[in-house]
């Protein structure tokens, strides 16, 4: 073995690096570790200034980040951030950890912002406000300057719109009309040629038509150096077709398979009904030919078979699908009946003639072929076998009977109850078409044959009544009752008041009386008996059912003839829906059993008719009385009876009625003597006081009015009315500082008054002072924020581009006030959008019926956008709701000029009055 030399043996033990000059920057030991560090001793750093730093051997992403927060600081902490007040721009502090103590200062300073911010908010918002609607004063929208120009753009017309020119369009307006039919002219090469009324049949191949036709300057065909005759393609063409059609036309046995004349208009039955998968269709037969030849003997699996062959337009295969299902399976009926829908009509007649030999005692395939005959003496003669295989099916024989003649149909129908005697359709059937004794008859074997059922004794209670016998109309209801519990059936409440409004809608009236009477206590405890029959007698009239209610309050009357409730509410039900004179017969009763129901009393008295000796020191009989009086227009029996009514009855109600009639009859001296005396007796009654001072204003006696106003003030301060009368007296007399002082002190007196500050808003208005009267309404909507009077007056205080917004602000916080509700109404009318005015007027008048002012703009808007027939709508339903409140209408029906006035007189004249929004 050779031996190696010791130098080679130094020189693979040498390192690489060893004689080579170390790279810039290296620092012995600094791999393992290994740096410099300083003593007590040392004055300085142990490494030289000059010395290179350790991150050049640290990590490049560490060198990265420190390099990027080195600049951040000195991003933040530069002399250009740096302000002498606030310090540096960035965080001195974001280093140092965030604990506990720095989160609750935070928490600390920034609940004392967040209370300063809201100090300030309020100034801020009103600031802002205030700026806004300065610039949009100074700037007003584009929508805002054309608003009034595009209102009146609904009235110009279709054709109108369509003549207005583009911009920069000068061309009429059929030139520039898409739909205007439009015309091109020829070319003068085609217009030269045919002139002469030549025809061409040749294809210059120079021409832009050449390239149309297949072959003709296409690359790589021949191309023809002539014309091309047109003609004679056409006939190869048809050469070809015949040539074609008569190849497929014949088989070898001469058969024709194609018709050449139809084979284009067969092409469409072969478009494909089914647009599903075919897959899928594969896969569905398949399933289905296993189910089949797995047990033959299912027909469901048949008649999926066949349908699927139908929805795939295979219609033929189909037919032979169920026919050889009916083959396996000759007992189904549904089979049968498949088979009978697929086939054509001929073919469908043998094949439910063949079922009917299979099944003779299936009722659905006898009912299938009578449906198939189209002649009606094969449809009876198919029935009548049908019956002579099935006696007892009730449906043959109704279908049976439905087609014969009455005499016939009486004859077939005796065979019937006698083979299906259990049938009660058929017993009745034959009671209506028989004699009334063979009817009385039939129904008695009707019920021995069936004892089970209520309605052959209700039919026969209906036979006697409509034959005159009415006493044998109650025998009938109670044995009927006595017989079906005996038998074991439960009389059940509910169906038996079904029963009676049946036999009501059937004009049978003594039948639905006798059951009520003879249902209307059962199965209810004596306790319950008043609610339970008022509850009846509502179910009834909501049914439409009159008469079962009388019956039900009839029988509560004379079970309960001293309850005032139930008299009433007959008495309401008689006034909805009953006449005149049967709310008086039984107002008569009422007051006979309740003599000292003075609502009774008064009832009677609207409806003409009074009993003065019944409660003679009644108030409400009294002035009942008074009323009827003076709609008679007798007005000394009317003054007479006032008189008796101050001796007996001497009330504010009767003293101010006595006073009202003299100063409805102008004799302002005696109605102010018997104001004057009753306001001694009743000086809290403030209606008294404001009749004296209105009658005092009638005669121009200010000044007397004025005191009269102060001195009621004094006794009833909490009265409304009372200070705005006063008010308004101060200002007809030019004093508007006492007017404003006087509803300054009511205001004072009563808080949060709503009608108090609108007077005050208005008495602003007329003076001219509408930064007054705005001022006033933020006070006032602050004091009552949900007043609907007073939102209603804000929304058009407001400008009309900002009204809008002020309704939304007004329907979140009165969303169903009445006022409100006109006030957008209104505000719509103004407009111009009709349904949805329309609309708001019906939500108004529907929550408060009783508001007048509604009224009256809905039957001024109708009389301006409607018809006739919605302006009589709106007044009739006026009428029905009797309004007595609002402030326009009370200043027409409190006038005492209107005292005579009926609800659609007030209505015609309050409108008459009001004017349009604007």
């Amino acid at each position: 073995m050779a031996t190696i030399p010791a130098s080679a043996l130094a020189n693979r033990n040498k390192k690489h690096f060893l004689g080579v000059p170390a790279p810039l920057g290296y620092v012995a030991g600094v791999g393992r570790g290994a740096t410099g560090f300083t003593t007590r001793s040392d004055i300085g750093p142990a490494r030289d200034a000059n010395d290179v730093s350790d991150d050049r051997h640290a990590p490049p992403a560490a060198k990265r980040k420190k390099k990027e927060e080195e600049e951040e600081d000195d991003e933040d902490l530069n002399d250009s951030n740096y302000d002498e007040f606030t310090g540096y721009s960035g965080s001195l502090f974001s280093k140092d950890p965030y604990d506990k103590d720095d989160a609750e200062a935070d928490a600390i300073y920034e609940s004392i912002d967040k209370r300063m911010d809201e100090k300030r908010k309020e100034y801020r918002e009103k600031r802002l406000k205030v700026d806004l609607e300065k610039y949009r004063q100074e700037r007003p929208k584009i929508q805002q300057q054309f608003s009034d120009l595009k209102r009146n753009l609904v009235t110009v017309t279709e054709d109108e719109w369509q003549m207005i020119p583009e911009v920069g369009d000068s061309r009429n307006r059929k030139q520039r009309n898409p739909r205007a039919e439009k015309f091109t002219p020829l070319p003068d090469s085609i217009l030269s040629r045919n002139m002469g009324g030549e025809s061409s049949t040749t294809l210059d191949p120079r021409s832009g038509l050449a390239s149309m036709v297949p072959g003709i300057n296409t690359p790589g065909m021949l191309t023809p150096t002539g014309d091309l005759d047109l003609r004679k393609i056409g006939q190869a063409r048809n050469t070809l077709m015949n040539v074609k059609l008569s190849q497929v036309s014949d088989s070898v046995a001469g058969q024709t398979v194609v018709d050449p004349k139809g084979y284009l208009t067969d092409l469409q039955s072969m478009i494909p009904t089914y647009g599903g998968d075919i897959n899928d269709i594969k896969k569905a037969r398949l399933l289905l030919k296993s189910v089949r030849e797995t047990n033959p003997n299912h027909p469901p699996a048949w008649i999926a078979s066949a349908r699927l062959e139908e929805v795939t337009g295979k219609i033929q295969m189909a037919r032979n699908l169920i026919m050889r299902g009916c083959e396996m399976n000759p007992q189904s009926e549904d089979l049968w009946l498949e088979a009978a829908r697929l086939q054509p009509a001929d073919t469908a007649k043998a094949v439910i003639a063949q079922a009917a030999r299979h099944i003779p005692t299936s009722v659905r395939i006898w009912i299938k072929a009578s449906d198939l005959e189209d002649e009606l003496k094969a449809k009876r003669r198919v029935f009548r076998k049908a019956l002579e295989h099935i006696p007892n099916s009730v449906r043959l024989w109704k279908a049976a009977v439905e087609l014969e003649n009455p005499d016939d149909a009486r004859i077939l129908l005796s065979r019937a109850v006698e083979c299906c005697n259990t049938s009660v359709e058929l017993w009745l059937a034959l009671a209506r078409l028989e004699t009334y004794e063979n009817a009385r008859k039939v129904l008695n074997k009707a019920r021995e044959s069936i004892p089970t059922d209520k309605q052959i004794w209700t039919t026969a209670a209906k036979l006697e009544e409509a034959n005159g016998n009415i006493h044998m109309v109650e025998k009938i209801i109670d044995r009927a009752l006595v017989s079906l519990s005996a038998n074991g059936v439960e009389i059940n409440r509910e169906q038996w008041f079904q029963e009676a409004i049946e036999a009501e809608k059937s004009n049978a009236v003594h039948c639905c009386q006798a059951i009520i009477k003879a249902i209307i206590g059962v199965g209810v405890e004596d306790e319950d008996r008043k609610q339970t029959w008022i509850d009846d007698a509502d179910n009834c009239a909501k049914e439409g059912a009159y008469e079962c209610a009388r019956a039900v309050y009839a029988h509560a009357l004379q079970e309960f003839p001293s309850k005032k409730s139930i008299w009433l509410r007959a008495a309401y039900f008689e006034k909805n829906h009953g006449t005149r004179e049967s709310l008086e017969t039984l107002l008569q009763k009422a007051v006979a059993h309740c003599p000292k129901s003075e609502i009774l009393w008064l009832m009677g008295a609207k409806s003409k008719w009074l009993a003065g000796d019944a409660n003679p020191n009644s108030e409400d009989i009294w002035l009942a009385a008074v009323k009827l009086e003076s709609e008679n227009k007798e007005y000394e029996r009317a003054r007479r009876l006032l008189a008796k009514a101050r001796a007996s009855a001497p009330t504010p109600r009767v003293m101010m009625k006595s006073a009202k009639l003299e100063w409805a009859l102008s004799k302002l001296d005696a109605a102010l003597g018997l104001l004057e005396e009753a306001v001694k007796v009743f000086p809290d009654y403030p209606r008294l006081w404001m009749m004296k001072g209105q009658i005092e204003e009638q005669q121009k006696k200010l000044d007397a009015a004025a005191e009269t106003y102060s001195l009621a003030l004094k006794k009833c301060p909490i009265s409304i009315p009372l200070w705005l009368l006063l008010a308004k007296l101060e200002e007809t007399r030019g004093a508007l500082t006492k007017a404003r002082s006087v509803l300054e002190r009511g205001r004072l007196r009563n808080p949060k008054t709503p009608l108090l500050w609108l007077a005050a808003i208005r008495i602003e208005i007329r003076a001219g002072l509408k930064d007054m009267a705005n001022t006033l309404m933020a006070r006032a909507l602050q004091e009552c924020p949900t007043a609907g009077e007073l939102w209603a007056e804000a929304i058009f205080l407001e400008s009309r581009p900002q009204r809008k917004t002020k309704s939304v602000d007004a329907l979140k916080k009165c969303e169903h006030d009445p006022h409100v509700l006109l006030a957008v109404s209104k505000l719509f009318w103004s407009e111009h959008k009709i349904q949805k005015c329309r609309d708001w007027f019906n939500r108004t008048v529907k929550i408060d019926a009783d508001l007048g002012d509604a009224w009256a703009y809905f039957y001024k808007f109708e009389q301006q956008h409607g018809t006739e027939a919605q302006q009589e709508d709106v007044l009739q339903r006026c009428i029905a709701a009797e309004p007595k409140h609002g402030e326009e209408w009370c200043k027409v029906s409190k006038n005492i000029a209107n005292w005579c006035y009926k609800v659609q007189d007030i209505l015609l004249a309050v409108a008459k009055e009001l004017k349009c929004p604007n």
